[in-house]
């Protein structure tokens, strides 16, 4: 989710979203006990730690997205 990152490939649908998106993942990186350097660069971080972290993202957006399906489709 690095801005200056040349190497991403992924494109926001909603540009709007990376801050949500940036906080989502200093908040799952604080509970999960990692720490995220403070200039952003998470190439001194294990695979374990990256893998985590995309991995619970991932699973709370999923779950978000679950929740608002079911309150739109009641």
């Amino acid at each position: 989710m690095a801005q200056g990152n040349s190497g991403n490939s992924n494109n926001l649908v909603v540009n709007k979203a990376s801050g949500a998106l940036e906080q989502m993942k200093y908040e799952i990186a604080q509970e999960l006990g990692i720490s995220i350097p403070q200039d952003g660069y998470q190439g001194n971080m294990t695979s374990y730690e990256n893998g985590s972290l995309g991995g619970y993202i991932t699973k709370r957006l999923v779950t978000i997205a679950e929740q608002q399906l079911a309150g739109q489709y009641q």
